[in-house]
């Protein structure tokens, strides 16, 4: 058997088995790290994990930072299966919540909230898809990157959200930046409250029933994308663009389809923002999380499950990250921060660079067993 002949990893071990080898080598040097700043590797983790899943509190804000990543992550996750990448979900979440904000304030003081959220709920779809559709058209028709393309919208969502706010938006006599307060109506319910209904005690939180959207949203992605005649022609123009057009598949009209359910996905970022916990429109609600719906994306491998699993990571993180700056003062955000960082670089720039490795450990596990049983 050549050193240098490629073995292909089994489905299991390649969605499983290398994500979690990733994650535990990140989290080993992450050791190291704090380590070299004189503190307890073992109580950074142990205060990193009571601060994520310790206390219904702290659960909560995490999954309340998960169901941002799910959103974004999933947005990334249809792009990739089409062989694009969408950068473009920090604008598509402004549009979504430009479009949640403004069905808020034009309903929210009129009708019921049955009326009024799933409308919002649509505008933010809308308004995110349509957002991801320039770019897409110029991606399929004119062969302009959507790379670079949706870049450049990033930065002309945060111009256009700056206008409406300043221009035409902000509420009279406030010194902020921001839209007058929602009506009660266009207000997601928060979890606490829903427990509350059936008697079950739950503390307050950010986390409102938008964690209810990213669960429908994770399942409809991936039985559209692996169990419809659309989702399909979809991964078929990613994996094989010439194959699938020979197959009577339109590359063009794929592209387009995958980037406007792409940013359909990121602007429901702005329900779980602005409707179930900020109640107005300000500047300041995505502050990243397109750009981490990638890292959220590459370490799930694009699959909705894995989106969901790696969202939840994030989302430890962050709430984590906040509990041990807080609770360690020898450990800074900014070292929360770096901790994050190589999680990313293990799971996500480096995702593969174990599974030659592995792949080797199987293929003589694989041999030697059909050795003994021949």
């Amino acid at each position: 058997m050549s050193s240098s002949q490629a073995y292909e990893l089994p489905r299991w071990m390649d969605l499983g088995l290398l994500p979690v080898l990733n994650l535990g080598m990140a989290l080993a040097v992450s050791a190291l790290v704090v380590a070299f700043t004189g503190q307890d590797p073992a109580q950074a983790l142990s205060l990193l994990l009571r601060g994520a899943f310790g206390s219904a509190i702290g659960f909560s804000y995490t999954l309340y930072y998960a169901t941002t990543f799910v959103f974004t992550g999933l947005a990334v996750a249809v792009a990739y299966h089409a062989g694009l990448f969408n950068i473009g979900g920090e604008g598509q979440a402004m549009l979504g919540g430009i479009g949640t904000s403004l069905v808020a304030l034009w309903l929210g003081d009129h009708y019921p909230a049955w009326a009024v959220l799933p409308v919002m709920v649509a505008a933010a779809m809308l308004f995110g898809m349509l957002w991801a559709a320039v770019p897409a058209v110029l991606q399929a028709w004119r062969g302009s990157h959507v790379v670079i393309t949706t870049i450049m919208f990033n930065f002309l969502a945060s111009a256009l959200l700056s206008y409406l706010l300043v221009e035409m938006l902000k509420e009279p006599g406030n010194m902020t930046v921001e839209s007058r307060a929602f009506g009660a109506a266009a207000m997601m319910p928060g979890v606490s409250d829903a427990f509350a209904t059936i008697g079950i005690e739950w503390p307050r939180s950010p986390l409102n029933l938008s964690i209810l959207l990213a669960i429908a949203a994770a399942i409809a992605v991936y039985f559209w994308l692996w169990r419809s005649t659309s989702g399909y022609a979809v991964r078929t123009v990613g994996f094989a663009p010439g194959a699938a057009q020979y197959a009577g598949i339109r590359p063009a009209r794929q592209v387009i389809v995958a980037m406007c359910v792409s940013g359909a996905l990121a602007g429901l970022l702005g329900v779980n923002e602005l409707a179930g916990v900020q109640g107005r429109l300000r500047l300041d609600y995505v502050v990243g999380a397109g750009f981490a719906g990638i890292a959220v994306s590459l370490i799930g491998r694009n699959h909705p499950v894995g989106v969901v699993l790696a969202a939840l990571l994030f989302g430890a993180l962050y709430q984590g990250g906040a509990e041990l700056s807080f609770e360690m003062p020898g450990v800074s955000r900014d070292m929360v921060f770096t901790l994050q960082g190589l999680i990313v670089l293990f799971c996500g720039a480096l995702g593969q660079a174990a599974a030659p490795s592995l792949a080797r450990a199987w293929a003589r596990w694989s041999h030697a067993k059909e050795a003994s049983h021949g």
